[in-house]
């Protein structure tokens, strides 16, 4: 099984902790294409070795070759919105994990949306929780 993880780059590296952590996790149930967005190496300047148009053509492949997309939402990104838009186009299931903060809301593009699968938690513990049900759930389609 492959697992594309999108998570917030360019829009903000508040999260690289948690991505890896989740990543890390998501590694030992199944062959992660993504395992980069939890580096502390990146920034939100991206990646410098390779072109955007390079980036955008190699990401492309990786969603449209993964069977499930996890998505970390909590900080938002105008990238990873459209890799969820994409995996619905694609009919890729796709999980939406997100810490609640005050003041803050998850777009109701996301959370509206009846075909992404969106998961509060508080924890990493948590996190791993949903990440197994829906795992589970996906492999019984």
């Amino acid at each position: 099984m492959k697992i594309y993880f999108a998570g917030a780059i360019r829009g903000g590296r508040d999260e690289t902790d948690i991505y890896n952590n989740i990543i890390t996790y998501l590694s030992s149930k199944a062959e992660v294409l993504t395992e980069h967005v939890g580096s502390s190496e990146l920034t939100t300047i991206g990646e410098t070795n390779r072109s955007d148009g390079e980036i955008f053509l190699r990401d492309m492949e990786w969603l449209q070759s993964a069977d499930l997309v996890i998505a970390e939402v909590t900080t938002p990104s105008l990238g990873v919105g459209y890799e969820l838009g994409i995996a619905e186009k694609l009919k890729i299931p796709a999980l939406c994990l997100y810490r609640p903060i005050k003041g803050k809301r998850l777009s109701a593009m996301i959370s509206g949306n009846e075909k992404f699968n969106c998961q509060a938690y508080q924890t990493l513990d948590d996190a791993k929780v949903h990440i197994n049900k829906f795992l589970k759930q996906e492999q019984k389609v």
